[in-house]
C-alpha cells in the first residue's frame, strides 16, 4: 500500500503555488501535486522497419505538427540511426539509442559503446527495458552500472523499470520497484539528464494497458521514493513517464494525471500520425 504524501509544501512539485490534488491509489487517498516538469515522449521501434517503412515513418513525422514545448525522441534500430539523424527534422525530434554498452570501447563484439553515440550525435539512449532484462539477462546491477557509464560520457538516459503480472498479483511490485531504483541511487551521482520509464512489463506489446490509476499510483510511488532517497529538488524535477501500450487512444486520458510526465511508446510509435498525436497529449503541461 502507498503512504499518503505529506500536506508540507516541501513535498510537492517545484510550481509558483502547490496544488494539492486527492486521487485514489489502491484504496487509499493520496495528497498529490501537479507536475511541473516538461513533458516528455520517446518512440522505441524496437526491433522493426525496413529502408522503405523507415524513409516513410521519417516522413510521416516530418509532416506532423508537434508541440515544441515538449522533448520528443525516437530511437530507431541501430542500422538506421544514420538515415534518421540525416533525415528526421531536428527542429522537432531528437535521436536515441535503443542500448548501449556497459563500459568503453575496446574488444565487444557486436556492442556499441556510450562513446561512440556521444561521438556520432546520438544525445539520448534508452536503457534497462525489460526486453533487455528478460531476454538478455541484464539484472538490476548490470543496468544501473550501464546508467552512470552513459551519463559520464555525457548522454541522458532513459531508464526504465517495471514488473511482471506475477510480480503485481504476488503483492511485491513494490519490491521489485524498489530494488530496481535502489540499484539506480546507488551508481547515479547526477540525475539531471535522467528520465524515469515506467513500464509495467504485463502491459506492454500486450494491448493491455494500466488504468489512469494504477499508473497514477506507480509514479507517485516511484516519485516518493526518489524524494526519500534523492532528495525534493531532485525528485520535484524528475520525469517519469509511462510505457506499457499507449496509443492515440488512451494517451490523452493518462497524461491528465498528475504525476505523469510524458510516455515511451512502443508499438504506436511505427505509425507517424499516432505518434504525432501522442506527442500532442502533453496539453498544458508543454513548457514553452
Amino acid at each position: 500500500m502507498l503512504s499518503t504524501r505529506s500536506l508540507r509544501t516541501a513535498d510537492c512539485r517545484a510550481s509558483a503555488v502547490a496544488r494539492p490534488r486527492m486521487a485514489i491509489g489502491r484504496g487509499r487517498f493520496q495528497v498529490l501535486c501537479a507536475s511541473n516538469a516538461k513533458f516528455f515522449v520517446g518512440g522505441n521501434w524496437k526491433c522493426n522497419g525496413s529502408v522503405a517503412n523507415v524513409r516513410k515513418l521519417v516522413d510521416e513525422l516530418n509532416s506532423g505538427s508537434v508541440p515544441r514545448g515538449v522533448d520528443i525522441i525516437c530511437a530507431p534500430p541501430f542500422i538506421y540511426i544514420d538515415y534518421v539523424m540525416q533525415h528526421l527534422d531536428k527542429e522537432k525530434y531528437q535521436l536515441a539509442a535503443q542500448n548501449c554498452w556497459i563500459s568503453g570501447n575496446g574488444a565487444y563484439t557486436g556492442e556499441v559503446s556510450a562513446e561512440q553515440l556521444q561521438d556520432f550525435g546520438v544525445p539520448w539512449v534508452i536503457l534497462g527495458h525489460s526486453e533487455r532484462r528478460s531476454l538478455c539477462g541484464e539484472n538490476n546491477e548490470v543496468v544501473a552500472k550501464k546508467t552512470a557509464h552513459a551519463l559520464a560520457a555525457g548522454l541522458g538516459v532513459i531508464a526504465c523499470v517495471g514488473e511482471t503480472l506475477d510480480q503485481r498479483n504476488s503483492g511485491s511490485m513494490f519490491q521489485i520497484l524498489n530494488a530496481q531504483m535502489q540499484a539506480l541511487v546507488d551508481e547515479v551521482k547526477d540525475w539531471s539528464k535522467v528520465v524515469i520509464a515506467y513500464e509495467p512489463v504485463w502491459a506492454i506489446g500486450t494491448g493491455v494497458v494500466a488504468t489512469p490509476e494504477q499508473a497514477q499510483e506507480v509514479h507517485a510511488y516511484l516519485r516518493k521514493f526518489c524524494q526519500s532517497k534523492l532528495g525534493t529538488s531532485i525528485a520535484d524535477k524528475l520525469r517519469i513517464i509511462y510505457g506499457g501500450s499507449v496509443n492515440d487512444a488512451n494517451c490523452k486520458e493518462l497524461s491528465f494525471q498528475e504525476d505523469i510526465d510524458g510516455f515511451l511508446v512502443g508499438g504506436a510509435s511505427l505509425k507517424g500520425s499516432s505518434f504525432v498525436t501522442i506527442c500532442n497529449a502533453a496539453g498544458p503541461k508543454a513548457k514553452y
